[in-house]
């Protein structure tokens, strides 16, 4: 039962600085289309900026912050997890 169970989440991705304003829209674009096949629901992304990081990360100083909330089944949420891991811009 509680594996159909739609629930709220709320991500914050962490993109390589290199972006521009027009790719992190076709990136984020790309990933909530890849939430909807999920059946994901009020999914929203919302940029962050560019920010410093606490630490470097892959030599990387700075990143751009995206969050994205939306509704889920939990067992859709690993597959979405595993594909970012699989993103090298992330």
């Amino acid at each position: 039962l509680f594996m159909s169970t739609t629930i709220k989440y709320e991500m914050m991705i962490l993109l390589t600085e290199e972006f521009n304003d027009n790719e992190l829209k076709t990136w984020a674009f790309n990933y909530a289309k890849a939430l909807r096949k999920l059946n994901a629901s009020e999914i929203s992304v919302i940029s962050r900026g560019k920010r410093d990081l606490s630490y470097e990360i892959a030599n990387q100083k700075r990143g751009n912050f995206i969050q994205i909330n939306f509704s889920s089944i939990p067992k859709h949420i690993e597959n979405f997890s595993s594909s970012l891991k699989f993103d090298s811009n992330v």
